[in-house]
């Protein structure tokens, strides 16, 4: 049988969901061309996507991949997210109680009070730049502190998160940031040795240095990964959900009539605007057939969770926003054991975020049109590069 392959371009990051809705209409599975030029299956179905997740054959390390223990690949590689059991549950362990939903519901003051002095900030301005004004510094000072990293450091950090994520990012800039990135938290690591406090990169520190399980490179790589991916999908989920609301009027006006739609609300803007596109690489241990592609032992598989989260076969009219809609079952966290462990904290943060601003502000405008605005060259995340509003009491 001849298999077709897809070439995805630089469209893709500015409308995945087209991109999605063509390739699902065909199958559930696809051979693609990635942005970039690497070969995959890419799964866009909802039912394919959720059994791909959870399924023990797709791994989350090439099976033939050897690390190079001076390479900044390995540095930022070997954290939980990109390890399979039993190293996987090994890791998850050491940082699982920090993000209970117990622990995390005891930061709520804390979070109001950074939102309220970003809302403060933005007071008096008639025009801001949502995103850099407070769908950034909200999330990453919140990051920052539950880690004890510096705050002042963060715009260092959007700049090196920015490149690893980024699919257009050259070599070089790759590798001089994340070289950057490393070489940062290894000094933190060292100054938190001296100076422990009580924050969590501490408690990581002293699990490891008591002669439990965590070395070093395995330190280094775990905070990369708690101050990435703990920033990056609540950043586009107020800066995408804030722009899904702007354009559907009426369903903004429907959420500041009734505030007891916030839970459901934030659920929805989740399921609608997917601020993670792509779960990270899998591979296959053996030979997997998925929603009828046979798929070779070794070949990579990406989960597209926005093409999932848009299957009408799971949401009826899913390219509708409503903000009343049942949306049980959506994978903007993924599934299986790699669920999001920051998802309590992101729907916190999200929650507070978008409670406030809409009190703040009675109306609030796009300041520009909205076909000028631009997203990230990136198919892991799908986050606008700036959100221009107009803010009125």
């Amino acid at each position: 049988m001849t298999v077709i392959v897809e070439h995805l371009g630089a469209d893709y990051f500015q409308d995945p969901y087209a991109v999605h809705a063509r390739l699902r209409a065909q199958r559930p599975v696809s051979r693609v061309i990635m942005p970039g030029g690497a070969p995959a299956w890419l799964v866009t179905g909802y039912t394919e996507a959720r059994a791909a997740l959870a399924d023990p054959r797709l791994l989350k390390m090439p099976l033939d991949w050897r690390r190079d223990p001076e390479s900044v690949y390995y540095a930022l590689d070997v954290h939980m997210l990109n390890s399979d059991p039993p190293d996987h549950e090994r890791l998850r362990r050491l940082v699982n109680k920090a993000f209970t939903p117990r622990r995390v519901d005891g930061l709520r003051p804390r979070i109001t009070s950074i939102t309220t002095e970003l809302l403060d900030g933005m007071s008096g301005q008639r025009e801001v730049d949502l995103l850099a004004s407070f769908a950034f510094p909200l999330p990453i000072t919140v990051i920052c502190e539950l880690l004890g990293v510096p705050a002042k450091d963060r715009d260092d950090f959007r700049k090196w998160s920015a490149t690893i994520v980024s699919n257009t990012a050259t070599p070089e800039v790759f590798q001089a940031d994340a070289t950057a990135m490393v070489r940062y938290f290894m000094a933190l690591l060292a100054a938190k040795r001296q100076e422990p406090a009580d924050d969590l990169l501490s408690a990581l520190i002293s699990a490891r240095d008591q002669g439990d399980r965590l070395r070093e490179n395995e330190l280094v790589s775990m905070v990369f990964l708690l101050l990435v991916a703990g920033h990056e999908t609540t950043v586009n989920l107020i800066a995408s959900g804030m722009l899904a609301l702007l354009l559907n009027p009426g369903e903004l006006a429907r959420l500041q009539a009734d505030p007891s739609l916030l839970g459901g609300a934030v659920e929805e803007l989740l399921r609608y605007v997917n601020p993670v596109n792509h779960a990270t690489y899998r591979f296959a241990a053996e030979p997997v057939e998925i929603g009828g592609a046979r798929i070779s032992r070794g070949d990579p598989v990406i989960v597209a969770l926005s093409s999932a989260n848009r299957d009408p076969s799971r949401y009826a009219d899913p390219d509708r926003l409503d903000l009343g809609r049942e949306t049980s079952g959506h994978l903007a966290f993924g599934h299986g054991i790699h669920y999001c462990l920051g998802a309590p904290l992101a729907r916190l943060e999200a929650e507070i975020a978008f409670s406030h601003l809409l009190a703040r502000f009675g109306s609030i405008r796009l300041a520009v049109p909205a076909e000028s605005l631009r997203w990230r060259p990136s198919t892991l995340i799908h986050g606008l590069e700036s959100l221009p509003v107009r803010l009125l009491p």
